[in-house]
């Protein structure tokens, strides 16, 4: 019996060790070529040159996001509790790049959340939430 126990916890740990593993990853947009990034998505709206590598700031996704108002109640009794409102979405990445010409990194600097807490509006404009 204790055996049977003793193994199913080392079976376990050794699968969450591999979950963990995976989890970091890390951005599927870190790995790609910065100028299949740049064809994809839009040209940089500029760039910074510091030693081996170069910092792009990129900007796109504009939309605009209208929300309904918001009731309660029915008929007469029905109150307003939030009104009609429009957000105007953008995302703005700021790229590092190395002298490979691969991403290293992905910065956010301008990011709206995503409606009913699913992916930022970033993530869905450059297909990170997939």
């Amino acid at each position: 019996m204790n055996f049977r126990t003793l193994l199913i916890a080392g079976m376990a740990l050794s699968v969450a060790g591999c979950t963990t593993t995976a989890s970091l990853s890390g951005d599927p947009l870190s790995k790609r070529e910065a100028g299949k990034f740049f064809a994809a998505y839009g040209p940089p709206v500029s760039d910074e040159e510091s030693g081996s590598t170069t910092t792009y700031v990129w900007r796109g996704g504009y939309k605009t996001r209208r929300t309904a108002a918001q009731y309660q109640g029915e008929g007469k009794k029905r109150k307003l509790i939030a009104r009609a409102r429009s957000e105007y979405l953008v995302c703005q990445v700021r790229l590092t790049v190395g002298s490979d010409y691969m991403i290293k990194s992905i910065t956010k600097i301008v990011d709206k959340s995503g409606q009913d807490g699913g992916p930022t509006w970033c993530e869905q404009t450059l297909d990170a939430a997939k």
